[in-house]
């Protein structure tokens, strides 16, 4: 008996405390006032994991709270900014491991890991209903960029050796999921923020080594917006950038799904979301 679930990854913006600009317009970014959009988009999308990056621990303990008092609870598995969070009522843990990607990489000169925030962290679940299997990880990746990076402005920050520290985080986890894929026999899934496009190093070799991108395969609805606008502690805009799929910085990829599992490949992106996070919340619906 197959039966679909609802896989997202969420980039919440790092953000606890109200920034001076925003609260001059008299506005608010603190946490406690956008997770109650965060709450509103789950209750709305009913993903059954969601896989979270900049997530810090008032945020975890916000959405945990929250969720008491919504129709859907989630239990979190820790992971330090990079929190799993999943229904319980639908879905059963039976493995899992978190872990911080290295701060240098040889050959480059700097820091590839600020304050330790980029990590990775990952569940093995069975559906209850079915039994059914499945890995999935969720990463936040280096954040710096090279100059041909399409989604971001000419005064973005540069750091030699980004490209390649990205290959290399993603190679970790890479490795791992495919060692729990083959422990337990099963299809995996690896999302996140991994803060580089479609035709970047780490995709491209991730995609080399087996991975597919859930956009490629969709076989009802593949999104083509990149769910991403501006929205920091100067302000937010009311508007989301128009570009290519390619573009796009956060990713959704497979690995040993039946062909046609993947059914949809998504981002929510409703007006009430502008002042809640620059990252749109992008999900796919996956049959097992």
């Amino acid at each position: 008996m197959s039966q679909r679930i609802r896989l997202m990854t969420h980039n919440i913006w790092n953000r606890d405390l109200n920034s001076p600009d925003w609260e001059a317009k008299g506005e608010d970014c603190s946490a406690a006032v956008r997770v109650k959009g965060l709450l509103r988009v789950y209750r709305e999308t009913l993903p059954d994991v969601i896989g979270c990056q900049e997530s810090s621990a008032l945020m975890a303990d916000l959405l945990k709270e929250g969720f008491t008092t919504e129709p859907v609870n989630y239990t979190l598995i820790w992971g330090r900014f990079t929190p799993i969070l999943y229904r319980a009522d639908k879905l059963e843990l039976i493995d899992s491991e978190f872990g911080t990607y290295p701060e240098h990489l040889e050959g480059f000169e700097g820091s590839f890991n600020d304050v330790r925030s980029k990590s990775w962290n990952l569940g093995v679940f069975r559906v209850k209903a079915s039994g059914k299997v499945f890995v999935f990880a969720t990463t936040h990746l280096w954040w710096k960029h090279s100059p041909s990076a399409k989604l971001f402005s000419a005064g973005s920050a540069y750091q030699a050796g980004s490209d390649e520290a990205r290959e290399y985080q993603l190679g970790i986890l890479s490795a791992k999921v495919k060692q729990y894929r083959e422990k337990y026999g099963c299809p995996a899934v690896m999302v996140g923020d991994m803060n580089t496009d479609y035709n970047s190093l780490a995709i491209q070799t991730a995609l080399a080594a087996g991975f597919r991108h859930a956009h490629d395969i969709a076989v009802e609805y593949a999104e083509e917006a990149v769910g991403y606008h501006n929205c920091f502690p100067w302000g937010y805009e009311t508007k989301y950038f128009d570009t290519p799929f390619e573009s796009a910085i956060d990713h959704i990829l497979v690995l040993g799904e039946p062909e046609g599992a993947v059914r949809r490949f998504e981002r929510y992106s409703p007006d009430y979301y502008f002042p809640i996070s620059d990252h749109s919340p992008a999900y796919i619906d996956l049959e097992l």
